[in-house]
C-alpha cells in the first residue's frame, strides 16, 4: 500500500503533507525535482527526482502518472498550495477521479476530513476511488519526523510532450519586500478598516518592528489600496501560522480567519465588543486601537531599554 507525495522544492507545507501521507500507506514515495535525500527523517522511503527546470502543471501531472503507473500507489498527496492543488486538479482529470483538497485528517475506513467554506466547517467525506488523490490543508497537521536516516534517490527520465508545456513558468519576478515576509513571520501585525487610513498603518508599522513582525492587512485594506495585494492575509491573501497574529481594527470576516486560523495565538484589538474575531481571538483588548497600540509600544520600549 504504497503513497505518493508530491514534494514542491523549498515548500514547508509539503513537510506537513509528508505527515498525514503516513496515516494512508507505506512505503511513500516522493516525487520532487531537487535532491533531497534528507526527507528520510519524515519517513520517505524513495525520493524520485524528475529533471525539469521549470514549473508547468501539465508537465508535473505527466510525472506522477509515470511514478502511478511504475510504483502503483495507493493515494497520491499534495499540499495545498496554489501549485500543489493544480496539479493535481490536472491528475485527477487525467485519470477521470475524485480529487479531495484540503484535507486534515484521514480515517482508516477510507474517510477523509477537510476543510470547507474558508475553514467555517468541516466535512467528513469517502473518497469512491481505488486511487485516493487528495492535497492537505495548509497549517492544520504538523510536519513531524520518524527517524534520522536517509531516502533513497532515484532519477527518472521524464517524458513529456509540448502539450504538458503549454502553460509554464517563463519567468519569476520577485516582489520587493521590506523586513520578514508574511509567510515566515513568527510575528504577524495586521490591520483592517478599522486603521482608518494608509498612514494609519504607520503605528503598525513601528509595534511590528519592536516585535520583529510582519505587517499584514485584510481584504478591504487592499481593495482601498492602502496596503498591497502581497500583504493581504486571509483565504485569497496568505495563510500565515505565526506565533502571535495581532489583529488591530479587524472585524474577523471568514475569509480572513481562514488566513490566520493557523496562528498559535490570537490578539484582537477592536473598538467594538461584538466584533466576530474575538469568537476566534485568544486575548481580546476592546477600545480604540489608536490609542492601545502606541501604549503596548510604549511599554515594550521601557522594556527593551
Amino acid at each position: 500500500m504504497s503513497v505518493l507525495v508530491l514534494v514542491e522544492p523549498g515548500e514547508e507545507l509539503s513537510l506537513q503533507a509528508l505527515s498525514l501521507a503516513r496515516d494512508l500507506g507505506d512505503p511513500v514515495h516522493v516525487l520532487t525535482f531537487t535532491d533531497q535525500p534528507e526527507l528520510g527523517a519524515y519517513g520517505v522511503h524513495t525520493v524520485h527526482v524528475a529533471e525539469h527546470d521549470a514549473y508547468a502543471p501539465g508537465a508535473w501531472a505527466t510525472c506522477l502518472e509515470q511514478l502511478i503507473d511504475q510504483i502503483q500507489p495507493t493515494a497520491v498527496v499534495a499540499a495545498g498550495t496554489n501549485r500543489g492543488n493544480e496539479v493535481l486538479s490536472h491528475l485527477a482529470a487525467r485519470r477521470d477521479l475524485p480529487f479531495a483538497a484540503n484535507c486534515i485528517a484521514v480515517g482508516d475506513d477510507g474517510t477523509v476530513t477537510r476543510v470547507r467554506w474558508g475553514g467555517s466547517l468541516l466535512e467528513e467525506a469517502r473518497i469512491h476511488a481505488e486511487l485516493k488523490i487528495l492535497s492537505v490543508a495548509p497549517h492544520t497537521v504538523e510536519a513531524t519526523t520518524v527517524n534520522g536516516g536517509s531516502a533513497e534517490v532515484e532519477r527518472m527520465d521524464v517524458a513529456v510532450n509540448e502539450e504538458d508545456l503549454v502553460v509554464r513558468v517563463v519567468e519569476h519576478a520577485e516582489t520587493p519586500t521590506a523586513g520578514i515576509s508574511l509567510a515566515e513571520a513568527k510575528v504577524v501585525v495586521s490591520g483592517g478598516r478599522g486603521v482608518g487610513s494608509a498612514d494609519g498603518f504607520g503605528m503598525l508599522e513601528e509595534l511590528a518592528g519592536l516585535l520583529n513582525a510582519a505587517v499584514g492587512c485584510s481584504r478591504v485594506v487592499t481593495m482601498a489600496g492602502w496596503r498591497p495585494h502581497t500583504d493581504q492575509v486571509g483565504q485569497t491573501g496568505t495563510k500565515v501560522a505565526p506565533d502571535l497574529y495581532i489583529a488591530c481594527g479587524i472585524s474577523g470576516a471568514t475569509q480572513h480567519i481562514a488566513g490566520c486560523k493557523g496562528a498559535k495565538k490570537i490578539l484582537a484589538i477592536n473598538s467594538d465588543a461584538e466584533a466576530p474575531i474575538f469568537a476566534t481571538a485568544d486575548y481580546a483588548v476592546i477600545g480604540d486601537l489608536a490609542q492601545v497600540v502606541p501604549a503596548i509600544t510604549a511599554e515594550l520600549r521601557k522594556a527593551q531599554s
